[in-house]
């Protein structure tokens, strides 16, 4: 086998491992909520299943495809081993959680990048791509969230999760513009990995919405609106001295002009009854 012909097959292979290791990762997680909630087998395969599987099968819905899942048994095994794993494990210790983070760091980047790949190769535009980029990180994590009567993450409150995944399908958009879609994956891949431990390490979340409060009353606008409308008339009103003279404040009349003749005629009686030497 040619260097050409072996060289996409590896790094096919990897990606796809990557790919089932962040399905196995968050299967775990989606378990682990399970046993939180007390939850039998069924509720564990479930978020099991729809942790590590549902952002992947709302996309290929979307795109009018079938789920990876149907067609590929790994991605489903995957899931339920993961749910198995966490069924008789609790899977609470430091370095334990550790590796989950890590490895669900590793897929989040890889979901992201696969979401707005397929997306591209289908035509579609920008903005599609980044949706299903995202759909395809974290839409597991939310449906499994709702589906248990909990925020979604996602939303506030915890490290910055959805960013990494937004930043590595922009990168992926702009890799596969370039014509390095397999560059992109594995750049994707690293950044969301980097990117998610320094927030887990910093703590990095998103701002909340400023509390902006408006406390006018009714009147107190009104009484705004008047002296707002008396500068403007003000405001006016000093144009119009400037341009003709003096403005009488009782009649708002120019009297400026008037003024200005009345000189002129003391001043021309003057000049007229000046006695000649």
């Amino acid at each position: 086998m040619s260097t050409t012909a072996f060289g996409p097959e590896v790094v096919a292979t990897a990606f796809r491992v990557v790919d089932v290791t962040g399905v196995f990762c968050a299967a775990i997680i989606g378990a682990k909520l399970a046993r939180e909630r007390h939850f039998d087998a069924i509720g564990f395969a479930t978020l099991a299943v729809i942790s590590a599987l549902g952002g992947g099968m709302a996309r290929d819905v979307l795109l009018q495809k079938i789920p990876v899942a149907f067609t590929d048994p790994f991605y489903l095994a995957g899931a339920l081993l993961g749910a198995l794993v966490a069924f008789f494990w609790r899977l609470e210790s430091k370095w334990t959680n550790r590796i989950i983070t890590v490895a669900d760091a590793l897929c989040l980047g890889c979901w992201a990048a696969t979401g707005a790949q397929k997306t591209l190769a289908l035509g579609l535009g920008i903005l599609p791509a980044l949706m299903m980029g995202l759909t395809t990180a974290v839409g597991g994590g939310i449906i499994r969230d709702i589906m248990v009567g909990r925020i979604p993450r996602v939303f506030g409150g915890a490290n910055l999760y959805a960013t990494p995944a937004a930043l590595s399908a922009v990168l992926m958009v702009i890799f596969f513009k370039v014509g390095m879609p397999v560059l992109g994956m594995g750049i994707s891949i690293i950044t969301s990995l980097i990117f998610v431990l320094l927030a887990q390490w910093r703590g990095w979340t998103l701002p909340e919405a400023p509390d902006f409060t408006i406390t006018l009353t009714t009147r107190q606008l009104r009484q705004l609106l008047r002296l707002r409308d008396l500068k403007i008339r003000g405001s006016r009103t000093l144009d119009k001295e400037d341009e003709t003279g003096e403005i009488d404040l009782a009649t708002g009349k120019n009297t400026g002009a008037k003024h200005a003749q009345i000189i002129d005629n003391y001043n021309q009686n003057e000049t007229n009854n000046r006695p000649e030497s």
